[in-house]
């Protein structure tokens, strides 16, 4: 079903007064027929228009800037109203929106603060329903969806806390409110969704002989290092899940990201081993080319004649001070070279 916009009934204003004019003469009937002798009839209309001229009332609709309103008459779907304004529309059509008592963990649902409140199991999300404030508007802003943290396997099977913020608005009023029951549930559950199918691509660092990008060849892409390209694959992918429900995704964005505690303790180890390996490689790199260097400026100077014996002493000596972690002791030979 495709959205039908209705722009022709903005005339609030002149219904609101056309039925405060009939209602005083409706009023000055029921008072002209009681003094007439034959003012029966007068006063029969006067009386059934006051019983039933509240109904037009019922057809005046204010819209504020970034709403709309979906219309249905006897179950059919009429139009929608979304520029803001007075308008006057069939007092016997309805305003339909599955989602208005629905509050999501997201910028733009206010918290309701009276009312009997039921709550609604959505995972990634709290939702709350009103039944005293279930207005039938529907928002068209931006909002921001915060889902809580999950706790989700990478590609290596080690277990990762993640949760996301996902920018969205509803684009096809139509859509959203028939093509599926609860907009706002099916998003949160979508996000749910489709972050699992996209982090489970991922490692949370930098692997060996994984492939991300699904292209058969080995990268270096992962759930910490490559934050950029996770958040929009999981943008695209609820953009994908969620376009029958008329909604637009505009961003998504990483809000946390971290181990599971129970191999928090674990992968830190790893990690600090793997930073000392590879201080310990920098500091033998240079400790060769240090010896390299002490041993060409010696032969280029002729300060000592040394024989190959020799110069392996002197290189295991220079290695052993140069790679170990505490300041060499020096000891003083007092004796023959050789």
């Amino acid at each position: 079903m495709s959205e039908k916009i209705l722009n022709k009934n903005k005339n609030g204003m002149a219904m609101l007064l056309l039925t405060v004019l009939l209602y005083v003469a409706a009023i000055g009937a029921i008072v002209a027929g009681v003094k007439l002798p034959h003012g029966g009839v007068l006063v029969a209309a006067g009386v059934i228009y006051c019983a039933l001229g509240w109904i037009l009332f019922c057809g005046l609709k204010v819209l504020r800037p970034q709403e709309a309103l979906v219309l249905t008459l006897f179950g059919n779907y009429i139009g929608t109203i979304r520029e803001p304004g007075f308008y006057f529309v069939n007092p016997f059509s309805s305003a339909v929106n599955p989602a208005a008592g629905t509050r999501l963990s997201q910028s733009g649902d206010v918290k309701p603060t009276g009312g009997k409140l039921f709550q609604i199991g959505v995972e990634g999300a709290s939702a709350e329903v009103n039944v005293a404030e279930m207005g039938k508007k529907i928002s068209m802003k931006v909002m921001t969806l915060s889902n809580s943290r999950q706790k989700i396997n990478d590609c290596l099977g080690n277990p990762v806390e993640i949760s996301i913020a996902v920018m969205w608005r509803v684009q096809d009023t139509a859509k959203a409110v028939f093509n599926v029951d609860n907009y706002k549930e099916y998003l949160s559950l979508q996000c749910d969704s489709a972050l699992r199918d996209v982090v489970r691509i991922y490692p949370y660092d930098v692997a060996e002989n994984v492939d991300t990008t699904g292209d058969g060849q080995a990268d270096e892409g992962s759930l910490r290092g490559s934050s950029e390209v996770v958040a929009e694959r999981i943008r695209a992918e609820i953009q994908n899940k969620v376009a029958d429900a008329g909604l637009e995704v505009l961003e998504a964005r990483i809000t946390y990201l971290a181990y599971a505690p129970e191999i928090a303790a674990v992968m830190l180890q790893r990690q600090q081993a793997s930073a000392i390996i590879d201080a310990r490689k920098m500091i033998v790199d240079g400790a060769i080319g240090m010896v390299e260097m002490a041993l060409a400026r010696l032969s280029e100077q002729e300060v000592v004649d040394l024989d190959e014996e020799r110069k392996a002493a002197m290189v295991s000596n220079l290695l052993v001070v140069l790679c170990s972690n505490r300041d060499a002791q020096p000891v003083v030979n007092s004796g023959s070279l050789y």
